[in-house]
């Protein structure tokens, strides 16, 4: 439980600061946050799965364990903003 917290709270700050860097697919405060608790709940899963931190729940929350949650769920929730805001200004465009 305290994994999926880390990379959604991961990813909420990753979709801000992805929000920040990518003024022209920001989608306000709101809408970054909400794009990157998405995005990091999935990268950090994903990551994890890669990893192989998943499989082994028994392992605890070594400093290794917790840095793989921050940055997948980090980068999850930057790269689902730049989806969405790519996707938002596409149909804008329509």
């Amino acid at each position: 439980m305290e994994q999926l917290i880390i990379q959604l709270v991961s990813g909420a700050v990753g979709g801000n600061v992805a929000g920040g860097l990518l003024k022209n697919l920001s989608l306000g405060t709101l809408g970054n946050s909400i794009a990157g608790i998405v995005g990091g709940g999935l990268g950090g899963q994903i990551l994890s799965m890669v990893t192989g931190g998943a499989a082994d729940p028994a392992a605890g929350m070594d400093i290794g364990a917790i840095v793989t949650q921050v940055a997948g769920g980090g980068v999850g929730g930057g790269v689902a903003l730049a989806v969405v805001g790519v996707i938002k200004n596409m149909m804008n465009k329509s």
